[in-house]
């Protein structure tokens, strides 16, 4: 699993982060660590776009961490 931490980061660094995991690692899980809302609606977006599952769990007041998953390796 592959975690990015872009906690700090304005955009449009948490989604070019975020892809470029996903280009490394084409079928691994990536977790993603943001502390804003628009990044956490960014990335969630590149992922639906890229068909990727998206768990998000609130783990602070704005902090976000994303859970994604290519869907072809889902657990059915």
């Amino acid at each position: 699993m592959t975690e990015i931490d872009a906690r700090g980061f304005g955009c449009p660094i948490p989604v070019v982060k975020t892809k470029q995991a996903m280009e490394n690692n084409p079928k691994g899980e990536i977790t993603v660590l943001v502390d804003s809302n628009v990044a956490k609606e960014n990335v969630s977006r590149l992922a639906e776009s890229k068909k990727y599952s998206i768990e998000i769990e609130t783990t602070a007041e704005e902090e976000y961490k994303l859970l994604l998953k290519p869907y072809e390796f889902n657990d059915k």
